[in-house]
This record gives C-alpha cells, sequence and structure tokens, in this order.
C-alpha cells in the first residue's frame, strides 16, 4: 500500500481476488445418494428385507472439498451407533439380516472444512413368516345360533393374510387379517367343510392352510329310568359327533316344554365335555314323574331325545322276604300230607329206620321163649322115637329161629308168619317120612 493512504498496490489486490474466488469454490455437499438393495419396497416407500437374507448399503455425496460419509444405525428404542466412514463413497453389506438389525439407517455427508453437512435416514424392516402350521376352528356365536370361524397363524411378522372358502367349490367366504368370518344357518349343512387360506408378505409363495368340517351330534340316554318316593335319581344324555360341541340343555314336558331346567337345591345338572346329567334329589310322584327331554343345540341342528322318569314307593324288603318263607313252609307241608296219603309202606319204613334197633331187641327176646319150647318138645320127641329112628339133626330148631329173626329184624311181619308157615309144613313131611320107613319091612 502507498504512503500517505493512496491507492493499495496491485499485488495486495491480486492477492484479495485470489481470497475471494478460493471461497467461492468451496461449498457442499450439494447432493447425497442412497441405495439399499433390500427384499422389497412397501407401498409408502418403506423398505423390507426377510429374515436370513442380505443387504447391500452404500452412500455417496460430492463438495469442495469430498465430504466425509458416515453410516449410522439406531435400532426401535436404542441409540444410534456408527458403522464407520469413509471419503466421498461409503458402502458394506449385511450378510444374516435378524430382527434385531431392523431399524433406522442414516448416511451422513460432512464438508470438513465449512462444516456443512447433509443426511439421508432410510427405514428398514425385517420380517418373517411363522414357524408352524396355521390352526382353525368352529365355535357357536356367544347370544346367536351363527358359527364363527377362526384361523391363526402367529409366530411371524407382520400379520399374515387370511381366506376363508367353501370345499369343494372354492366359494370365497370372506378375506380379512384377523381370520374370523360369521356364518348363517343357511350357510351351513352337516359335514360341510371350509378351508383357511394363509399367506404371509415373504412367503412360502404356496400359503399354509387347514379345513374344519362341521357335523350334527347324535343323542345317547336311558329311555326309562325309576326313582322311589324321598331317594335320588340321576339322568345321563350323552353327545357324540358334534362339531363344534354343541350346547346340551334340560327340559320338562309338560304344559310349557320350553321352560329349561335351571340348577337348584332339587335338580344338580353337571357336564363333562359332551356328557351332561340332571340328578333329582327327593324324588316326588307328583312333582318329578313324567317325560324329561335331553336337548343338543348346534348350528347345524337340533337333537332331542326323551327319557321317563318313574316314581314309586319303597319296598318292603321284611314282608317280601316273609311272604316267600310262608310260602315254602305251605308247599313243604302240602307235599308231605301228600306223601302220608299215597305211600303208607314209605311211611312205615321211615318210623321203622328211626325205632329200628329197639324193635330188634323185643322181637329177639321173644323169640328166644319159643326157642326153649320146642327145645323141650324136641326132647321128649326124641326119647319117644329114638329106637325107631335115627335121632333126627337138631340144627332145625336153630334154623326156624335163625329164620325168624331174621325176618321181624328186617321188619317184615308177614315175610315171618310164612317162614313160620313153611317150617311147620317141612316138620309135618318129615314126619311122613319118617312113619313111611316104619312100615317098609325090615
Amino acid at each position: 500500500m502507498a504512503a500517505g493512504g493512496g491507492a493499495p498496490e496491485p499485488r495486495v489486490l491480486v492477492c484479495l481476488g485470489a481470497l475471494l474466488a478460493g471461497w467461492v469454490a468451496l461449498g457442499g455437499p450439494y447432493q447425497i445418494e442412497v441405495h439399499i438393495a433390500a427384499t422389497g419396497t412397501l407401498p409408502n416407500g418403506t423398505l423390507y428385507a426377510a429374515r436370513g437374507s442380505g443387504v447391500d448399503f452404500s452412500c455417496n455425496s460430492s463438495s469442495r472439498p469430498p465430504p466425509l460419509v458416515e453410516w449410522w444405525f439406531q435400532a426401535l428404542n436404542s441409540s444410534s451407533e456408527s458403522f464407520g466412514h469413509n471419503l466421498t463413497v461409503n458402502s458394506f453389506s449385511l450378510l444374516l439380516m435378524s430382527p434385531r438389525l431392523q431399524g433406522n439407517y442414516t448416511c451422513l455427508a460432512l464438508n470438513l472444512l465449512s462444516q456443512r453437512h447433509r443426511k439421508v435416514t432410510t427405514e428398514l424392516l425385517v420380517y418373517y413368516p411363522p414357524p408352524s402350521a396355521p390352526q382353525c376352528w368352529a365355535q357357536m356365536a356367544s347370544g346367536s345360533f351363527m358359527l364363527q370361524l377362526t384361523c391363526r397363524w402367529d409366530g411371524g411378522y407382520p400379520d399374515p393374510d387370511f381366506l376363508w372358502i367353501e370345499e369343494p367349490g372354492g366359494v370365497i367366504v370372506g378375506k380379512s387379517k384377523l381370520g374370523v368370518e360369521m356364518l348363517s344357518e343357511s350357510q351351513l349343512s352337516d359335514g360341510k367343510k371350509f378351508k383357511c387360506v394363509t399367506s404371509h408378505i415373504v412367503g412360502p409363495e404356496s400359503g399354509a392352510s387347514c379345513v374344519v368340517q362341521i357335523r350334527g351330534p347324535s343323542l345317547l340316554s336311558e329311555p326309562m329310568k325309576t326313582c322311589f318316593v324321598g331317594g335320588n335319581v340321576t339322568l345321563t344324555c350323552q353327545v357324540s359327533g358334534a362339531y363344534p360341541p354343541a350346547k346340551i340343555l334340560w327340559l320338562r314336558n309338560l304344559t310349557q316344554p320350553e321352560v329349561v331346567i335351571q340348577p337348584s337345591s332339587r335338580h344338580l345338572i353337571t357336564q363333562d365335555g359332551q356328557d351332561s346329567t340332571l340328578t333329582i334329589h327327593n324324588c316326588s310322584q307328583d312333582l318329578d314323574e313324567g317325560y324329561y327331554i335331553c336337548r343338543a343345540d348346534s348350528p347345524v341342528g337340533v337333537r332331542e331325545v326323551e327319557i321317563w322318569l318313574s316314581v314309586k314307593e319303597p319296598v318292603n324288603i321284611g314282608g317280601i322276604v316273609g311272604t316267600i318263607v310262608s310260602l315254602l313252609l305251605l308247599g313243604l307241608a302240602i307235599i308231605s300230607g301228600l306223601l302220608l296219603y299215597y305211600s303208607p309202606v314209605f311211611c312205615w319204613k321211615v318210623g321203622n329206620t328211626f325205632r329200628g334197633q329197639n324193635m330188634d331187641d323185643v322181637m329177639v327176646l321173644v323169640d328166644s321163649e319159643e326157642e326153649e319150647e320146642e327145645e323141650e318138645d324136641a326132647a321128649v320127641e326124641e326119647e319117644e322115637e329114638a329106637h325107631e329112628r335115627e335121632e333126627l339133626p337138631k340144627e332145625i330148631p336153630k334154623q326156624d329161629h335163625i329164620h325168624r329173626v331174621t325176618a321181624l329184624v328186617n321188619g317184615n311181619i308177614e315175610q315171618m308168619g310164612n317162614g313160620f308157615q313153611d317150617l311147620q309144613d317141612d316138620s309135618s313131611e318129615e314126619q311122613s317120612d319118617i312113619v313111611q320107613e316104619e312100615d317098609r319091612p325090615v
């Protein structure tokens, strides 16, 4: 610069111009280009990647001087962390995506001289299908006779889509994210099938499915039951084959058959699965005797079965036993009388059986007296006839004695008399033979 406040020197002006031109050349970063090679893009522009897949990241920018490019990651409800930095271009790859890598990815470009920066943030979601097969079932809607179809395929992200169709035919019943459809009775019939087809954004491409089949109920019960007055009785009703499970009700077939029996102090209702019991306490003939109805309500139809309950007075067991004993004794007396009337010989033999030993003693004593008399007569006859014939054997009286004693011991008096007469005849014949021998010439 010249002394005295004159004009600046040309050399100074050149330096000032060069410095101004340098400031004008500094700038940026002007633009950031971000590229993420993910699985797909949602309608709102959000990127998503399938669990287990690989994702490539790249970011570049331009500025004077070249910017510093850096990647940052922030997961949900956590702080940011850096993936590293580089000049101008920064790229990297994640080879195995997992749910913990879901979040916001930010590319930051910084001008080191001007400290100006620019950044772009991109949200990346990690999706995965449910690990198991879908499940579906049918049930009666609460408070109505409509059928509710429910399909579940849990464990994936995001939620799958559900499509209900009729089989066979493929008629679409409904499609939703909830998997629940309501059907009226007009859409149902016994044995009809409904199929739930599920799909997920990351596959499998064929999806997954499950089927339910609607069945009407069948009832089984005892047609008749008996209860004694003041006692208890249990009526049983078994429902089988119903899907969805039927609602079991107990009714009384009186003037108002549609009135449902409610549990009370006299009526106890229990249900185990599809088996229901009605227990009646303190049976009364006036209040409890009659028909009872077991009803199974199902969206496919209603089934009923009737049970007749008979209430009787208690049985007098003591009176029955006494009557039976009296009849037995009466029968025994009649049989004994018939035997006495039609078979007296039998009664005589029975009497001798009880008196056998005493009769033998008496008869044997009488026979002994007769034996002594006969022996005396025999001795006299032997003395008179000793010179005319040989001495007769002495065994005859003994034989007579033995024969008659045997007859008496056997209790046959008639045979005893006949035996005695035969012996007398034999003695007469022997005496005749002796006389004939005497008349024979010597």
